[in-house]
């Protein structure tokens, strides 16, 4: 670890907070560059294993520190386990309501969604990898230490069973589910950069890596970053050493 981060401090209030659902955690944040025209947007998933204790708040500063870099940013709130009406699909039926909101709305913004980029931490790697398969316009998309593996986050127990909490059972129990979430499973037609840092003792690299040269011999387009002395939240902190290397994965894309 880096010792005290900014992350461990709330972030300077979004330009605005925006509704995309009738439930408590259908909303997202916006946050949008100072200069003049039409920024690409950058829609961001916080992760937090899928559980409903741990909310968007954090994500604010990897949105704080793209929207510096020239992007528009909505920080996207969903149902998490734990709270009323969530699980799978709920919470990606959340993210997809708030992709086809801002599908909608880049005018009246002022973002261009045509060069969006869809990009998770964590829990939200799979989502936002996962709301890549199921939705045809995502052209971009960008894990940041992405639980991408969830039939292997089941046999490692990662964060208590978190994967059996979202999904409603084990790979047993609910194969359905496992075979809809999983990226690894998934197909995907968006380039992609996946990200992770080689001493994360949260996520294992090894899902990072795994996922890459599975997804790279089915033909997909991927590139990996490893970012040497970088662990799990290095990479979603605009203070940290491994941010530029961060930054510079968000702008090829883009290139």
């Amino acid at each position: 670890m880096e010792g005290i981060r900014v992350l461990d401090v709330a972030p300077p209030a979004a330009d605005e907070r925006v509704r995309y659902g009738s439930d408590p955690n259908q909303f997202l944040d916006l946050r949008l560059p100072k200069a003049r025209g039409a920024a690409p947007l950058l829609f961001f998933i916080h992760g937090g294993f899928w559980r409903a204790r741990y909310d968007l708040v954090h994500a604010g500063w990897p949105c704080l520190g793209l929207t510096a870099a020239g992007l528009a940013t909505c920080n996207v709130e969903y149902r998490r386990a734990g709270s009323p009406g969530s699980g799978w699909p709920a919470s990606l039926q959340d993210i997809q309501a708030a992709w086809r909101f801002v599908s909608r709305s880049g005018a009246r913004y002022r973002y261009d969604f045509g060069r969006a980029i869809v990009a998770g931490h964590s829990a939200g790697g799979q989502l936002a990898l996962a709301l890549a398969a199921h939705e045809p316009s995502v052209t971009r998309a960008v894990s940041l230490a992405g639980v991408l593996d969830l039939q292997r986050a089941w046999e490692l127990h990662l964060s208590n069973d978190a994967v059996v909490e979202f999904l409603g059972g084990t790979p047993q129990q609910t194969p359905e589910h496992y075979r809809d979430a999983d990226p690894m499973q998934l197909k995907l037609a968006a380039r992609q950069a996946i990200v992770h840092g080689q001493i994360d003792s949260i996520v294992p690299p090894d899902f990072s890596r795994r996922y890459a040269e599975r997804k790279r011999n089915q033909k997909e387009s991927v590139e990996l970053v490893e970012i040497a002395g970088a662990d799990h939240f290095a990479i979603i902190d605009p203070q940290s050493a491994a941010w530029p290397q961060v930054q510079n994965a968000f702008q090829r894309l883009l290139a």
